[in-house]
């Protein structure tokens, strides 16, 4: 018999056990029964908990929300101008979710941010990466399917792809499979 097992089988019977004995003991048997029970919680609940932290820490690809877009503010690759009440003004950040009007003011327009590596437009009236966000990726409103990334605006299969394992560009090793999104899983 394993011995977590053991463990709940030896708990149940020394509760069996408790309700027969005197007042006296109970004591001394409480303490054991403790004991025994933060075992359990130290070999059961406790594990559990550090791996759903790693879980949320390293398998991003299972998560709907913009983890590959973590800046805060696009830094544009060519800053433009615009007209307003104070005369010209010119933009060379955009914070990320700034507000923006397709018809009004688009200050998002297919306009090259950080390099080359975003391309912000106007979705449902907030800017977005369409390079990098899940809930649009390539154009506006395409959503990524579970276990897909958005990786230069195509949505990618993360979990099983050896180039884009459990996020987009981070390719295996050579002769190494991706599977369930990390490189070399055993």
């Amino acid at each position: 018999m394993t011995p977590l097992p053991l463990l709940a089988f030896t708990l149940v019977r020394d509760i069996d056990h408790i309700l027969q004995l005197d007042s006296e003991r109970m004591a001394s048997i409480n303490s054991i029964l403790v004991l025994k029970l933060t075992a359990i919680f130290c070999l059961i609940i406790f594990p559990l908990l550090l791996s759903s932290i790693n879980a949320d820490q390293n398998s991003n690809f299972l998560y709907d929300d913009d983890t590959e877009d973590q800046d805060e503010e696009w830094i544009l690759d060519t800053p433009f101008s615009y007209s307003n009440l104070r005369g010209k003004s010119y933009v060379a950040k955009i914070k990320k979710g700034t507000s923006c009007d397709t018809k009004k003011y688009n200050i998002c327009n297919g306009v090259p941010a950080n390099n080359g590596t975003s391309m912000l437009y106007c979705c449902k009236n907030h800017c977005r990466n369409v390079l990098g966000d899940m809930n649009n990726c390539g154009v506006c409103g395409k959503k990524c399917k579970f276990g897909q990334r958005c990786c230069g605006g195509v949505c990618t299969d993360v979990v099983y792809n050896r180039m884009h394992c459990g996020k987009c560009n981070n390719a295996c090793l050579p002769g190494v499979p991706c599977d369930y999104g990390y490189c070399g899983y055993a």
